[in-house]
């Protein structure tokens, strides 16, 4: 597990290789990943948008941007959490993803940014 604080935010990523999943070429290979966020500041917050920067392990990159996280923009009380999970097709067996969340304050409407720890993508083959 992968984690990292950010501007009131604890971010943990836990992630699985599935290897049964069926994937349309050029993808061979997919990863789940499941992140918790859990608010450790004294305000709300709300999840607004996401970006990731994806890299592959032959060298290419892709980068999303979103509205919320898996169809939601949660709202995040003081000291609550919000967990969910998500996945990543790649055409080389091993990859990263690093990013970020874009958070309003719902106290003082102001946005803020909460990093997302950078986290490898490696089948458990990989590391023996």
């Amino acid at each position: 597990m992968t984690e990292a604080f950010s501007n009131g935010y604890l971010i943990s990523v836990d992630t699985t290789h599935l290897p049964e999943m069926e994937l349309n070429p050029p993808y061979k290979h997919f990863f789940s990943y499941q992140i918790t966020i859990k608010n450790l500041s004294n305000q709300p917050g709300q999840l607004v948008s996401r970006f990731w920067e994806i890299v592959d392990g032959i060298g290419s990159k892709e980068t999303v941007n979103g509205l919320g996280v898996v169809g939601q923009q949660p709202i995040i009380e003081p000291g609550n959490s919000f967990t969910y999970t998500s996945g990543c097709p790649l055409i080389s067996s091993i990859g990263k993803m690093s990013g970020h969340y874009v958070f309003l304050n719902l106290e003082n409407q102001a946005t803020f940014k909460v990093d997302i720890p950078p986290f490898e993508l490696i089948p458990a083959y990989h590391l023996n």
